[in-house]
């Protein structure tokens, strides 16, 4: 290229490159920069608050000392109102009428009846062969024959010496009467001075020894009738007791007959057929099956609250039958205290000895309590503290519990009403004070 050429060169590109001042407008922007700083503003006051929550949330998940799902828990409200004290507890159909044959004697025993088959009030179930005892009812029976007919022969023997003595105090007293005839015939003679003196003395002797002798007559024959009488006495109070034994022995050789007691089944029999047996022995039970009672056990806990008389709800099938508590033990065996409870009214058809039902015990019914669902909780604390939720975060409280029943536990103090707690198992948050709860 020449250097004419390229001296032309910038004035050509001079010629061909225009302004950007014709392209330029003037544009308004005050609306846009409203727009664009309200939603700054917007976002800065959600950024604020969202830093607030995750601050609080920071805070809390902080001060609390772990944390549990909120899936994991149940909660209860505190509230007030009507509070049942009771106690539910699974128990036992037994027979309140169950007696026990014994054997009265040593013997042989010969059943008539077997476990399981119906009896009737003095159907014979059982006999019993006792040599030894029909023996011992036969010599006693000839000693009671024997004192009767001695205290027999003891009556005649006492009527004839009461007349013997009956008879020398009446001949004493004749003998009064002819010295008295004597005297007096003495005194007038002794008056007319026809007789000597010692004849007249003799004569009043005669009349005092009639007299003194007619005094011990009396007083002999009123001592031997005294010493008659008690010999007689001692005889019928020998004959007496003879009769007792015997009557005893005769009541056991009716009992060799062993009848039943009550209307009802056997229930279990102790002997095999033909065994011997020594007295006492058990032979056959006897269960009266129209007398069933409700054998319970229950925690120790629960003994000085039961007493007798209470009410009691029965759960048997799908009845709910009432009934009451008839005893209540009064030693514990194995941390536990038993009772019987009896129906109110007649027994459910159907019913059966060792059958097993659900009772509920109402021990004590109260308004306005303050109370609260029961829960694990209870068990795991001892009713000393529960953890109160506020805010998602469940702090351990100490509260004082009073009563519990199956449904609830009665507040005295710690806690007051529309307060929210944890009534599921707290050992989950191992004494925490604070526990954050996760939904």
């Amino acid at each position: 290229m020449s250097p004419a050429s390229i001296s032309r060169l910038p004035d050509r590109a001079n010629e061909t490159m225009r302004s950007t001042d014709a392209q330029d407008r003037v544009i308004d922007g005050s609306g846009s920069t409203l727009r664009r700083r309200r939603i700054l503003i917007a976002a800065g006051i959600g950024v604020l608050l969202l830093l607030t929550v995750i601050g609080w949330w920071l805070r809390s998940w902080a001060t609390s000392d772990t944390s549990i799902a909120r899936e994991r828990l149940r909660l209860a409200a505190v509230t007030r109102g009507e509070f049942v004290s009771d106690v539910a507890a699974q128990a036992t159909v037994v027979a309140a009428v169950s007696p026990t044959l014994y054997a009265p004697a040593a013997g042989t025993v010969t059943l008539t009846k077997r476990a399981g088959d119906g009896v009737h009030k003095g159907d014979v179930v059982a006999t019993l062969d006792s040599p030894e005892l029909r023996n011992e009812y036969d010599r006693e029976r000839n000693s009671l024959d024997s004192l009767t007919l001695d205290l027999r022969h003891q009556e005649i023997e006492i009527r004839r010496k009461m007349l013997e003595s009956r008879q020398s105090s009446d001949l004493a007293g004749v003998d009064i009467a002819a010295a008295e005839r004597e005297f007096k015939r003495a005194q007038w003679a002794w008056d007319q001075r026809v007789i000597p003196e010692r004849d007249y003395l003799a004569a009043r002797d005669g009349l005092d020894a009639a007299r003194l002798k007619h005094t011990h007559a009396l007083q002999t024959a009123s001592l031997e009738k005294n010493g008659l009488n008690l010999e007689l006495q001692t005889q019928r109070l020998q004959l007496e007791r003879q009769r007792l034994v015997v009557a005893d022995l005769e009541r056991r050789v009716g009992d060799l007959e062993m009848r039943s007691p009550v209307d009802g089944m056997v229930g279990g029999v102790a002997v095999i057929q033909k065994a011997a047996v020594q007295r006492d022995a058990p032979i056959v039970t006897v269960v009266d099956l129209s007398a069933f009672e409700i054998e319970f056990r229950v925690s120790e806990g629960y003994a000085s609250q039961l007493a007798i008389g209470m009410p009691v709800e029965i759960r048997y099938g799908n009845d709910n039958l009432r009934g009451e508590v008839t005893a209540v033990s009064p030693e514990i065996k194995q941390n536990e205290v038993t009772g019987r409870v009896r129906f109110v009214g007649n027994p459910p058809a159907g019913v059966r000895q060792n059958q097993r039902v659900s009772i509920r015990i109402l021990m004590d019914r109260r308004d306005d309590v303050l109370k609260v669902e029961r829960g694990a909780f209870y068990e795991a604390s001892g009713g000393k503290y529960a953890y109160v939720v506020h805010d998602g975060v469940a702090e351990r409280k100490p509260i004082t519990t009073g009563a519990a029943s199956v449904r609830d536990v009665e507040i005295q103090g710690g806690l007051e009403v529309g307060d929210e707690i944890v009534i599921s198992d707290t050992d989950i948050f191992a004494d925490a004070e604070r526990v954050r709860i996760i939904d």
